[in-house]
């Protein structure tokens, strides 16, 4: 365990994950634009990526294990020792308050405060305590509500997010993204030639986990229609499964390229560490998967200066503004995704005009600097 650092504020983070997801990169974000003349943040994670990316921002880091909590006759023994360990770590390092950034972590720092006697607050970035919507809608907002009750405050990242919620105490603050990270007019160039897309063709992708609910076969569809009208289009899926999620989805996605006739014009790359490039080298972007609670690479492609077309419905209302930074249409309706796509791969200018309102709504509204004010405030 690193050297202590001052703990007359100390603020200590929990989070379950070994691995870099959306929630990690929002919390690596958050720890390391916190003002520290109010808060010196430290990390209890498991032992991997998160917990090395957190040291090498000079963050105290404390190995804890967070497993799956499974039905099984070990799983509240589990449940209490990691909770005992993180309440030891609180008053150890002489936290003031425990902050949880996942679901798994929120069920362990909610006993750990009480085992601690520390204060904690919710940071809740999904709709749902599980992955998609669940199976016993009332058992998810029973214990939603015990949490509620045990939380101090309550963070919820957008005001689609915070509607699934029964608390009385939530505060909505968006993510933020570092501006530095998109600077104006980054060339998209060298990410073209890396993965045969020729320089001039228009391109149109899209930037998530391989997960179903990301909705990349609905990009294929969408995909099939607008080759038939503009056939020199080029399609690029930015992602992969940096969780080990098992599965057959990346197969089905090439098998339903290649029904599509789509082989030569979809470009699969795997997953980026930063998509930046592959950003600035697309024309448009789309987003079409399930509802999201926020939705943080649609930030960042209105930063790099493009036009977003995504679904209406989850927390994207909140981000894109219609006609303004980017289309919004029917969820799930692919044809109607096709023609927002398609109007825009004819029309340059609209494309530019939509794309530099995105950035500016994000220069106004969704930077890290504002989130981490919002947050210290609570």
């Amino acid at each position: 365990m690193a050297q202590q650092a001052n703990t007359a504020n100390t603020v200590l983070f929990l989070d379950h994950s070994q691995a870099l997801g959306g929630a990690e990169y929002s919390l690596l974000l958050l720890l390391q634009h916190l003002d520290r003349t109010r808060w010196q943040p430290q990390l209890a994670c498991p032992a991997g990526a998160l917990a090395n990316a957190a040291q090498q921002l000079g963050i105290t880091w404390h190995n804890v294990p967070l497993p799956r909590l499974r039905r099984s006759p070990l799983a509240l023994w589990d449940w209490f020792q990691s909770a005992a360990s993180v309440a030891r770590i609180a008053r150890q390092s002489g936290a003031k308050v425990v902050v949880t950034n996942t679901v798994r972590a929120t069920f362990y720092g909610a006993l750990a405060s009480k085992l601690g006697q520390r204060p904690f607050v919710w940071y809740m970035r999904d709709f749902w305590l599980g992955e998609g919507q669940p199976r016993y809608p009332q058992l998810d907002t029973f214990l939603k509500r015990v949490i509620c009750r045990r939380a101090t405050a309550v963070i919820a990242n957008s005001a689609a997010t915070a509607q699934h919620l029964p608390c009385s105490n939530v505060t909505v603050v968006p993510n933020g993204i570092d501006l530095s990270r998109f600077p104006p007019n980054t060339d998209g160039t060298s990410f073209r030639q890396t993965h045969n897309i020729p320089p001039n063709a228009p391109l149109v992708g899209t930037v998530g986990r391989l997960r179903p609910w990301k909705g990349h076969h609905h990009f294929i569809e969408m995909a099939a229609i607008l080759a038939t009208s503009q056939p020199e289009t080029h399609f690029v899926i930015v992602g992969g499964q940096p969780f080990g999620e098992a599965g057959d989805y990346l197969h089905r996605l090439h098998q339903l390229a290649e029904e599509k006739g789509l082989e030569k014009k979809l470009h699969f790359t795997g997953h980026l560490d930063d998509p930046t490039h592959a950003l600035a080298a697309m024309d448009v972007f789309v987003h079409c998967g399930d509802p999201e609670p926020f939705g943080l690479v649609n930030i960042e492609a209105m930063a790099t200066g493009k036009p977003v077309v995504a679904f209406s419905h989850g927390a994207l209302p909140e981000i894109i503004k219609q006609e303004k930074t980017g289309l919004l249409v029917p969820p799930y309706n692919i044809e109607a995704l096709a023609e927002a796509v398609g109007q825009l791969l004819q029309a340059p200018q609209r494309r530019k005009t939509l794309g530099q309102a995105g950035r500016q709504r994000v220069t106004d509204q969704f930077t890290i600097q504002q989130t981490a004010v919002h947050v210290s405030n609570i």
